[in-house]
């Protein structure tokens, strides 16, 4: 039967005489301990009237109060818990005034209470268990048709034990439905008990007991009342200035601390053991360490252990090892004493990467680094198991965590910290412009929204890095002119504009974001629409990009732009990179490479591709493929391991809910069919010279290199001088800035021209198609 079934409520307050004006009191000491005890603030009879039940303090606080001759007017008595909780002191004068609290609501009464319980001497040591059941019928015996409110704190006498209760939770119920019978799950239109911050008390109220964290009082009695106090009841990770995480805080709730809020004789039950370990990795700067320095105000624990993983070594022989146990010394001593009663103790170890790496793996010859990753997995998981600890670490570096750290029963829980998305930026510059618009500092032009929007990729550091840059710009406004160091007289006038925002953003740019002057070195000019065929050579590069990003059968695209050289390969796979406006574009280029041996390439390759996987969109471009190869055609030579990586690489797909566009270019596609990674790529599109003079004739226009007339003159020269036309784009470039510097333009421009014999403008025979139709490729200008 539903506890609201059997009796109903007082539904009217006690008749209440016209209330007089507020008025100030003087704070008091409660008269007598009895009085305290009853939880009531005293009140002179002279002052209210016997009947008026409640009374608010400060416009804030609300009490049930009782009206006694002995106190002088003018006085409240307050007990210690109330002077406490209300922030009160003896002989402070404060306002006071009736209250009515069906005024505010009609829905007073509390289907639900949540009580925090612990003893209130805390050196009190009581080793037998106290019935939760016993517990709640003392407790409406005593407090019955009394107002609490969140957080209030309360003295309850239990068989002579003075406890201390915190109201950590008030949930009302609708006189309603309860007049219509509608109280009870088994009722479709049931809404249940409805959260508030203050309810009157009845019988009918269902109180849950959770043990405070820190007390060492047993409770016993139904599972569904008697449960754990771990988490602050009106925490928000927004307060504590961390956004975008929300759902990773959900995941991390449910698998580590789900089950520490449920009785230990359930979890017993149940048979499982709860979790002992988290590991958060994933990019720097995306809030892992600012997670574990605001853990603590988020738990009602004892305080965590924050340490960084290098603190924990140490020159002495033994000593690190040490270090470690020193750590798990509080548990283990607790969970000998009280079992699975005892507190939860939380060990956060930052770059935990520093002290767990593979056994095995280091040069060194002293061992400490594997007998230090012995000593934590013998702690979290050996002979003498705790149940009362929980580590999280935090790393950048997943790959090189020892893998028995990894399993089920150490640091099981792996979740990954990435970049936020669109709503997580937009949480974070919440976070740091509150102060600013608090003060009036930040301009209305500025908006969010669209700062969320333009700063993809960026982390949560980064982010803060754009908040400061543009706050310099702003300082930089009110410097007084022709001084370093003066401020301007109209500082009260400073206001943080969106033009500061948009200014910051060319200063900050995301690690793993777009390098704009790579990709602008590439193509320093514009297209030139010189033929039919350079519109459907950028429109299948943008068939690839919208393929990437809408299909979802393909996450992965690889295309080969391949042709002679200083056909424009480069420039035409960089053009199509940037028109993808793609959060995440990096160039591989033998130019970033000069001087790196080859297992330094293979790292920088790799670094690349991992980077990619940690943005949803990201383009690859992987200029002159054979450069980067170390391949010559004397010997031939090649870097096999380069090889290999990069043949593993093209076909890996990336992880869920990520897609990846790799565009490559090489003169030797030949060279790369014999080595067989040609057929890594889905597609190639073949990038020839220029063989019309149609195409020259428009380049010329379009570079104004001569008039009309003496545009004409020189294609009819190179017409009647029976020149087979095969010349590459940044050829030709070259030859018209050359010929723009000669006096007589024209005759450098056609005498250049025809003394390069078919042979030397061909340069390279496999690259030259058998039909002359073959569809020329698109012009840039000379880089």
């Amino acid at each position: 039967m539903d506890p609201f079934s059997s009796r109903q409520p007082t539904k009217h307050l006690p008749s209440v005489p016209a209330a007089p004006q507020t008025f100030q009191v003087k704070v008091v000491r409660s008269p007598s301990e009895t009085l305290a005890l009853k939880n009531v603030l005293v009140v002179s009879s002279r002052d209210f009237h016997p009947s008026i039940r409640y009374a608010i303090v400060e416009d804030q606080f609300v009490f049930t109060i009782k009206a006694e001759e002995s106190l002088p007017p003018r006085q409240i008595g307050a007990s210690q818990a109330h002077r406490r909780w209300a922030s009160l002191s003896v002989g402070q004068e404060v306002s006071i005034a009736p209250y009515d609290p069906s005024l505010e609501s009609p829905n007073i009464y509390l289907g639900r209470l949540d009580l925090e319980v612990s003893f209130s001497r805390k050196t009190t040591e009581i080793k037998e268990h106290f019935d939760t059941e016993e517990m709640s019928k003392r407790f409406y015996e005593a407090f019955n048709n009394q107002i609490f409110s969140t957080n209030q704190q309360v003295v309850f006498d239990f068989h002579g034990i003075n406890l201390q209760v915190v109201v950590k939770g008030l949930y009302v119920v609708d006189l309603a439905e309860l007049q219509k019978g509608l109280i009870g799950t088994e009722h479709a239109n049931y809404q249940g008990p409805r959260a508030t911050t203050r309810g009157i008390l009845m019988q009918q109220t269902t109180i849950h007991w959770l043990k405070a964290s820190d007390s060492s009082i047993r409770l016993k009695g139904p599972s569904s009342k008697v449960t754990t106090a771990i988490l602050q009841p009106d925490f928000k990770f927004e307060d504590m200035g961390i956004g975008g995480l929300d759902i990773e805080f959900s995941a991390i709730f449910r698998r580590a601390f789900a089950s520490r809020i449920f009785p230990p004789s359930l979890v017993e039950k149940i048979g499982i053991q709860h979790v002992k370990g988290i590991l958060l990795f994933g990019p720097p700067g995306t809030g892992k360490t600012l997670m574990a320095r605001q853990i603590g105000k988020m738990l009602n624990a004892r305080e965590p252990k924050i340490v960084s993983g290098p603190e924990i070594l140490n020159k002495y022989v033994g000593q690190s090892e040490e270090n470690v146990r020193k750590l798990f010394a509080d548990a283990e001593k607790e969970y000998k004493e009280k079992g699975d009663d005892s507190d939860l103790h939380i060990i956060i170890f930052d770059e935990i990467d520093a002290i767990c790496k593979q056994r095995g793996g280091r040069s060194d010859s002293t061992g400490v680094g594997d007998s230090v990753v012995n000593q934590l997995l013998s702690k979290m998981d050996g002979v003498e198991q705790l149940n009362n600890i929980l580590i999280i670490g935090m790393t950048n570096r997943l790959d090189l965590i020892d893998e028995a750290l990894l399993r089920p029963g150490r640091l099981e829980v792996h979740m990954e910290i990435g970049l936020p998305d669109e709503h997580g930026r937009l949480q974070i510059l919440k976070i740091h412009t509150t102060k600013m618009k608090d003060h009036d500092l930040m301009d209305s032009d500025v908006d969010l929204d669209e700062l969320a929007s333009l700063t993809k990729n960026f982390s949560g550091a980064e982010i803060t890095g754009l908040v400061k840059s543009a706050s310099s710009f702003a300082f930089n406004r009110h410097v007084k002119v022709g001084t370093v160091a003066g401020v301007a007289s109209d500082l009260d006038n400073m206001k943080i504009n969106r033009e500061d925002f948009l200014c910051a953003l060319d200063e900050v740019h995301p690690a793993f974001g777009v390098n704009d002057e790579e990709l602008q070195q590439c193509v320093q000019n514009q297209i030139i629409q010189f033929a039919n065929n350079v519109e459907r050579i950028l429109s299948d590069g943008q068939l690839f990009i919208e393929q990437v990003r809408k299909s979802s059968r393909t996450p992965l695209v690889s295309v080969l732009l391949h042709g002679p050289p200083g056909s424009g390969k480069t420039a035409l796979a960089a053009t199509m990179a940037m028109s993808s406006e793609f959060p995440f574009i990096k160039l591989i280029s033998p130019e970033s490479m000069v001087g790196y041996a080859e297992v330094s390439k293979i790292s920088m390759i790799n670094k690349v591709f991992n980077d990619s996987y940690k943005s949803p969109l990201s383009v690859i471009v992987i200029d002159n493929i054979e450069r980067i190869l170390d391949w010559v055609p004397i010997g031939p030579r090649f870097s096999n391991s380069i090889l290999q990586t990069l043949l593993v690489l093209l076909k890996k797909r990336p992880p869920k809910d990520r897609r990846l566009l790799i565009l490559a270019t090489t003169n030797e596609k030949s060279v790369l069919d014999d080595m067989n990674m040609s057929d890594c790529f889905n597609s190639d599109i073949y990038v020839p010279n220029i063989t019309e003079l149609s195409s020259v004739d428009i380049v010329l226009k379009e570079l104004t290199l001569f008039n009309d007339e003496e545009r004409n003159r020189a294609l009819n020269a190179l017409k009647q001088g029976g020149v087979e036309l095969r010349i590459g784009i940044k050829k030709l470039l070259t030859i018209i800035e050359m010929s723009r510097q000669d006096v007589d333009k024209v005759e450098k421009f056609v005498g250049t021209i025809l003394s390069m014999t078919p042979h030397k403008v061909e340069t390279n025979s496999l690259y030259i198609p058998d039909k002359l139709d073959m569809p020329d490729t698109a012009l840039y200008k000379f880089e």
